[in-house]
C-alpha cells in the first residue's frame, strides 16, 4: 500500500496558478472564491452540480442514540445537517485508471 500524500492549500493554489497561467495571488482570489460559493449554496439548501466532476449537496442526518466512550453511557446525539460530495463519472474514471 503506498502512503498517500497530503496537499496544502498553499500547495493547491500553486497548481492552480501553473495550470491557469495566473499569479498565486489571482489563484488564491479563484480558490477563497469557489469555495465562498459552494460554502454560500450549501448554507441555502442548493445542490451544486459539476457534470463530471462531482455534486455538492446537504444531507440530514436523523438523531439517535450513542455512547460516550469515556463512560459508556447512552447518550442522545441530535439530528444535524452535513455537506457531502458525490464523485461523477469522469472523476471515479480518472481515480481508477
Amino acid at each position: 500500500m503506498t502512503k498517500e500524500k497530503e496537499m496544502t492549500k498553499y500547495e493547491l493554489i500553486d497548481e492552480i496558478a501553473e495550470k491557469a497561467c495566473c499569479t498565486k495571488l489571482d489563484a488564491r482570489n479563484m480558490l477563497n472564491a469557489f469555495i465562498d460559493t459552494v460554502t454560500e449554496q450549501l448554507v441555502q439548501g442548493n445542490k451544486i452540480k459539476l457534470i463530471g466532476f462531482g455534486t455538492f449537496e446537504v444531507r440530514d442526518r436523523k438523531g439517535r442514540e450513542g455512547r460516550n466512550p469515556r463512560t459508556n453511557e447512552p447518550i442522545q446525539i441530535e439530528a444535524s445537517k452535513t455537506p457531502a460530495f458525490k464523485a461523477g463519472k469522469q472523476l471515479k474514471d480518472a481515480v481508477n485508471q
